[in-house]
């Protein structure tokens, strides 16, 4: 079912839940002493943001839960950092999603016996990505099979062409489910026409498993009108509706951009035009839903996108 959004003026950024609540579907943590060779010394980035870090964060922000998102230290250490920082505060954290290439050397058996292993405390998702679908680790394709197996989703970080990809991906794997970071990584359109990236969402729209992260618009965006960056966000909804958007702060990358609560605002500006139920599901409604969230809600999101 789609659903047609209309643009409106910027809200008040102290008001980023909007007074609902909301999952904040895309966070970091990081300590650049442990590797994460892209976060540059000197730059915002270049300092430790721990659990009691993205705690702070939340005030003002209507956050109920978060899901944990690797960020590219590059080694299956990371992943064990993530499920432990799980475990120490399920409170602020309802899953989280590693980083795919680290497992490209494994067989789709010994990848599926460690998923196993790892039981309940196994990401939500693991994520691929780069420049462009090409520049994934080949081994990467292999185990996308075991993910839909397990009921893991697949995210994609990419540059051009990801939401063409992820449409393509769900085809060739339909247990599959895709979720685009970042809107799927629309050109900054301060810059450059996002026409290519408009025509791919006609054909993630046919592709039930296709969801997408309204996600990481101060950075990626930074620069553009906020009326522009909503028609971005407002075509996304139109194309796949509010059953297969949800919405993220990308913190604490946003950080020289602006707050958490001002990079959710910007996520969430749009959706006052939808219906409560709709606003509801893509405040929190799809995530707990998509990744499987520990919560008595999930049955009840689940039940909503049923096509009887």
């Amino acid at each position: 079912m789609r659903t047609t959004v209309k643009t409106r003026r910027p809200a008040d950024e102290t008001a980023a839940a909007g007074g609902e609540p909301v999952v904040d579907c895309h966070v970091h943590l990081w300590d650049p002493a442990l590797g994460f060779g892209w976060i540059r010394p000197g730059s915002p980035h270049h300092r430790p943001f721990a659990l009691d870090d993205l705690a702070a964060s939340a005030g003002g922000t209507g956050v109920v839960t978060s899901v944990l998102v690797e960020a590219s230290r590059g080694d299956a250490g990371e992943t064990a950092a993530l499920r432990a920082a799980a475990r120490r505060r399920p409170d602020l954290i309802g899953g989280y999603v590693g980083n795919l290439h680290c497992y490209a050397g494994r067989t789709p058996r010994q990848f599926a016996a460690l998923l196993r292993r790892w039981g309940d405390a196994r990401p939500v998702g693991m994520r691929a990505g780069g420049g462009t679908w090409a520049d994934v680790p080949p081994g990467v394709a292999a185990l996308l099979p075991v993910l839909a197996d397990h009921g893991v989703v697949l995210e994609l970080n990419m540059g051009a062409g990801a939401v063409r990809v992820g449409a393509e991906l769900t085809e060739r794997h339909p247990g599959l489910v895709v979720v685009l970071d970042h809107l799927g990584n629309p050109p900054n359109v301060a810059h450059a026409d996002p026409g290519d990236w408009l025509n791919d969402l006609d054909a993630a729209a046919g592709r039930p498993n296709v969801v997408i992260k309204v996600s990481g618009l101060l950075t990626q965006q930074r620069g553009a009108a906020p009326a522009d960056v909503d028609r971005l966000v407002a075509a996304a909804l139109t194309a796949v509706g509010a059953q297969r958007c949800m919405i993220g702060s990308d913190w604490p990358i946003c950080l020289p951009a602006g707050s958490r609560a001002s990079s959710l605002t910007a996520s969430a500006r749009t959706l006052d035009d939808l219906c409560a139920e709709d606003r509801a599901m893509v405040r929190r409604g799809t995530a707990l839903r998509v990744y499987g969230l520990p919560t008595a809600e999930v049955a009840r999101w689940t039940e909503l996108t049923r096509d009887d």
